[in-house]
């Protein structure tokens, strides 16, 4: 089990440590998980997701290997822009969804699930080979704490010169927090405003940012917070999990995300069966929905039911900590997926009928 340099932190914190995409990661603090996620909505909240991974690209060919790779169109993207993104086979499948940094000219960052570092790793680089370009999995060198909630500029500005305001969602800058050089980008994975800063160093470094930042955030209720309510956070927000709601069986089409599928852009790699899909029209799509019974909690791999037929699976659930109320995504039938329509969520013998709703559950905040 791999460690971030965050663990022993972790560990004097009282967090319970998980196994999780190789780590132990903290799913939560003594609190809990509904104390975490309110805080993050109301307050700010600090997430170490040293665990993610990284790759760097670079050289002439540097973005023609991105749009390559991936679906969106990263020719868009100027130095200090992000974009949301994913990689598909080329039958479309996603195999991961990732962020796009555009750093320079011709150098990229790719931030990937940590899960999926160890098959997306070989991927890029066997296509790289086709490229003038240099890769590198700097993975294992970057420190990245997550620093999320209404407050988050308040608590963070006195640890820079930058004007955290000034920051336009998925932009970033590369300067100095804490008296250390790292990126700070206004992005996330909970909806609220907030910051992910990626920089460089031991484990005393590491500490050392993340005792500035509780200390500078303390007069606004900043608390540290686990991969529980990160879960909870993004589902009210209608965000997909690898793993959980997309994976290679699965199409950006299918999952909702033909928003960042850019067919028109050129070629890459899953664009032809993505086009043939979209012409011929797709046959289920990931939905959200609401449970009538507050008692049944939707979860992964539950089946769904119209008329005691199945047709089609939970994919996400949870009780919704902001709403009350139990809230999932699940793949349905396209003439099933219509907000206000009903089915059957089915878990041994007990079931509930569930509604759909336009995502996202939680109105949005950025």
């Amino acid at each position: 089990m791999r460690h971030t340099r965050f663990h022993r932190l972790h560990q004097q914190l009282g967090a319970k440590l998980v196994p999780f995409a190789g780590f132990e990661m903290p799913i939560h603090y003594p609190k809990g998980i509904l104390h975490e996620h309110q805080v993050v909505r109301t307050a700010v909240g600090v997430f170490d997701v040293s665990h993610m991974g990284e790759f760097e690209i670079s050289g002439p060919d540097a973005l023609a290997l991105v749009q390559r790779l991936t679906v969106n169109d990263a020719a868009k993207l100027s130095p200090g822009k992000a974009q949301y993104s994913a990689m598909c086979t080329p039958t479309g499948g996603i195999i991961d969804d990732l962020l796009v940094y555009r750093l320079e000219e011709s150098r990229f960052m790719l931030v990937v699930n940590g899960a999926c570092e160890q098959k997306d790793w070989p991927w890029i680089s066997s296509h790289a080979e086709a490229f003038d370009v240099h890769v590198r999995n700097v993975s294992d060198e970057i420190n990245l704490l997550a620093v999320q909630g209404p407050r988050t500029i308040e608590a963070l500005q006195p640890l820079t010169p930058i004007e955290l305001a000034s920051v336009p969602y998925y932009n970033f800058v590369q300067g100095t927090l804490a008296d250390v050089p790292m990126i700070i980008s206004r992005t996330g994975y909970t909806g609220e405003l907030g910051f992910e800063l990626y920089f460089r160093g031991d484990e005393a470094t590491a500490h050392a940012v993340w005792h500035a930042i509780m200390d500078a955030g303390a007069a606004w209720g900043i608390e540290p917070v686990g991969l529980g309510a990160r879960d909870t956070l993004r589902l009210e927000k209608g965000y997909c999990l690898y793993g959980n709601d997309i994976d290679e069986t699965t199409t950006p089409l299918e999952a909702g995300l033909g928003w960042i599928t850019k067919l028109q852009k050129g070629d890459f790699i899953g664009r032809e069966a993505l086009l043939a899909q979209k012409e011929r029209g797709i046959e289920r799509k990931l939905v959200g929905f609401v449970v009538e019974s507050e008692r049944f909690i939707p979860r992964h791999g539950y089946t769904i039911t119209s008329d005691g037929t199945p047709v089609g699976r939970v994919t996400s659930g949870s009780i919704s900590p902001s709403l009350g109320v139990p809230i999932g995504m699940g793949y349905v039938p396209v003439w099933l997926s219509q907000p206000g329509s009903s089915f059957d969520i089915i878990a041994g013998t007990r079931s509930s009928r569930a509604h759909v709703l336009a995502m996202p559950f939680y109105p949005p905040q950025q």
